[in-house]
């Protein structure tokens, strides 16, 4: 079993980090924006048994290069690629939260050969595409405002909505640690890589997809969630109780144990 240290390879002249570790079918983990690997945490521990689980850190994030400023969710997923290509995996179950839930459909749009499965974790058909024209504009211009404050400032305006409110403060704190070393320079991609919409690639989404969504996401609320089954052909949503946008990390045992049966039925 490979150690859960950080490694590097080298994707479009970019250092790109990414965790390694288990043994099985490959399990790609795509994080969220202002995050970086380290959030999952829960699944490298304990789904190693059944999957080789492959978690990186997208360019702007934790301990990789980061990209240009015209960087596009297609970029991002092409780097997937050529990180996959170098790991020699041709395909894999992909499993994405949040920003990496929307990376997660780029790469299927791009290469949907790629995919075995996909699983879609508290995210959006891009926030155009989920929360409407007007709710995307300002959630850009807030982030993009955002720019310019300090970390500490930009944590403590994320934090309200990406925890239920019965979070443990060990929950909170390491949620903190993390989203403090953001990448400044990274913000504005991303967030521009968030005002997209895929509702016209979910009807031809034609692996087996599961939803896994918090009962309580402030940010991606159920709505979203029902709004992909339907949209989605044969996909499966499934409800985590108590559980807000960082699902994986505030209801592990309950997220991995949905993880695990819907991959090892492919």
């Amino acid at each position: 079993m490979a150690s859960e240290r950080l490694l590097e390879a080298e994707i479009a002249g970019m250092r790109v980090a990414y965790r390694r570790v288990g043994q099985g079918p490959s399990l790609v983990l795509l994080h969220g924006a202002l995050s970086d690997s380290r959030d999952w945490r829960p699944q490298l521990g304990e789904l190693a048994d059944q999957f080789t689980l492959i978690a990186w850190d997208a360019p702007g994030s934790g301990q990789s290069s980061d990209p240009p400023e015209t960087f596009g969710m297609d970029d991002w997923a092409d780097c997937l690629a050529g990180l996959l290509d170098q790991l020699q995996v041709d395909r894999a179950h992909v499993l994405g939260l949040s920003w990496g839930g929307v990376l997660a459909l780029e790469l299927y749009r791009r290469y949907p050969e790629r995919a075995r499965s996909l699983v879609l974790a508290d995210t959006y058909a891009g926030w155009r595409g989920s929360l409407g024209e007007k709710a995307c504009r300002q959630r850009v211009e807030a982030v993009l405002r955002q720019v310019d404050l300090s970390p500490s400032e930009v944590v403590e305006e994320w934090m309200p909505t990406l925890l239920a409110p019965g979070a443990s403060v060990e929950l909170r704190e390491e949620l903190t640690g993390i989203m403090s070393e953001y990448h400044p320079a990274a913000m504005r991609p991303m967030v521009r890589s968030m005002d997209s919409d895929y509702g016209d690639l979910l009807p031809k989404v034609a692996v087996p997809t599961l939803l896994l969504w918090g009962e309580a996401d402030q940010r991606s609320p159920l709505s979203v969630a029902e709004e992909l089954r339907d949209a989605i052909p044969s996909a499966e949503l499934v409800v985590i109780p108590g559980a807000g946008h960082m699902s994986n990390l505030e209801r592990p045992e309950h997220f991995n144990a949905e993880v695990r049966r819907f991959c090892a039925s492919l």
